[in-house]
């Protein structure tokens, strides 16, 4: 437990000392201050907090068996015709609610998902690949550690686009109790912030 609130003290002191500024890290320092000045409020619109209690209790007995059976659902579903598990979610007004965001960013945000207290996801802009992100650092580094939680990927050269994307994950949490209720993921193209 010590070692654990020690990486969350490392962690929120890496993301609020000042940095020293260099070419490398000024993409860094920008995607960053977008992302809690602009999205992390989006995560407390009554959309996106009632989306995730409704399903977090949905699937409060899940257990780990149900959950790899939904993702394998999921991503045989991906490239098949019929798609219901995907198209429930892709459907939903959290769903719709974070593709007008998305387009409401004028290219900058190049997806967004929302995940419960399983990693599953809630809500999202485009189809992703899997629907359990339980298992990636994403839900792990936001979800597991706390309210006030943010991870920032690395940054990539995105081959079918030519531009610089970077994934950024934040907790999500009940604004009336505090705990942490599930996790968001925003896909930021970097050379579109920057622009």
């Amino acid at each position: 437990m010590y070692l654990r609130s020690l990486r969350v003290a490392a962690l929120f002191a890496a993301l609020l000392l000042p940095v020293p500024a260099s070419a490398d890290d000024a993409p860094l320092k920008e995607v960053e201050a977008y992302v809690k000045s602009n999205l992390v409020s989006w995560l407390n619109d009554k959309t996106v907090i009632a989306a995730v209690k409704a399903q977090n209790a949905k699937h409060e007995s899940l257990a780990q068996a149900d959950i790899d059976k939904l993702d394998k659902d999921w991503r045989a579903q991906v490239d098949a015709a019929q798609k219901p598990l995907i198209d429930s979610v892709l459907k939903n007004e959290l769903s719709v609610f974070l593709a007008k965001k998305k387009e409401e960013s004028k290219g900058v945000i190049t997806e967004v998902f929302v995940m419960d207290d399983k990693g599953l996801n809630v809500g999202q802009s485009d189809i992703t690949s899997d629907y359990w992100q339980g298992d990636e650092a994403k839900w792990q580094k936001t979800y597991k550690v706390g309210p006030d939680a943010v991870f920032l990927d690395k940054m990539e050269k995105d081959e079918s686009t030519q531009t610089l994307q970077m994934q950024v994950s934040v907790s999500i949490k009940d604004p009336e109790t505090g705990k942490v209720i599930g996790a968001a993921t925003f896909g930021i193209n970097v050379d579109e912030l920057s622009s």
